[in-house]
């Protein structure tokens, strides 16, 4: 965790939420659940990072794994934990926005073949070409994604040193960073 997010989380999870009072909960201005304590997906008022595991709603992901490795900032968050220089940063960039990239395209390739099967659906008759054509699309699509991502990963192996690979291998291994 980056060290200057630990005060933030303190600050806004100490029980003076924005309608003040610990009996008040964050999200919604009503009375917490609990008598006399605050409590928050598993979080009692004095612990803040019990129960906290890291993940919230990650929404199309089922389909191609985590949009974006599985974080809102990976470069930022990669670039803190593998001590990259300006040079490696630059480079990772490049790298996550190809992957970026291909995973929007495959998010259109469903669409469409979504649109395609729909289609195939409101005509009087079933259509088995077309059928067959929108699953040979989204196949595609995950196969294309998939390539992205072991390119990517061959690209971060001769970027990083090899204390940096074992780091970055860490954090795949304990769900820091998902692929």
């Amino acid at each position: 965790m980056y060290p200057g997010f630990i005060s933030y989380w303190k600050s806004h999870h100490s029980g003076a939420g924005p309608c003040g009072g610990a009996h008040y909960s964050y999200a919604w201005c009503g009375p917490s659940p609990g008598v006399g304590r605050r409590r928050r997906h598993g979080r009692a008022e004095g612990d803040p990072f019990r129960g906290f595991s890291g993940r919230s709603g990650f929404h199309g992901d089922f389909v191609f794994g985590a949009g974006g490795l599985g974080m809102r900032r990976p470069l930022r968050f990669l670039a803190y934990r593998l001590d990259l220089d300006d040079r490696q940063v630059s480079r990772l960039g490049r790298i996550l926005e190809g992957v970026k990239v291909e995973r929007e395209q495959a998010a259109v390739d469903l669409r469409r073949a979504a649109g395609e099967l729909a289609d195939a659906l409101e005509e009087s008759t079933i259509d088995e070409d077309r059928l067959r054509a929108a699953g040979e699309r989204r196949i595609n699509a995950g196969r294309r994604v998939q390539e992205a991502v072991a390119r990517a990963m061959g690209e971060l192996h001769e970027l990083l040193d090899e204390d940096q690979r074992e780091d970055l291998a860490g954090l795949i291994r304990t769900g820091a960073l998902r692929l």
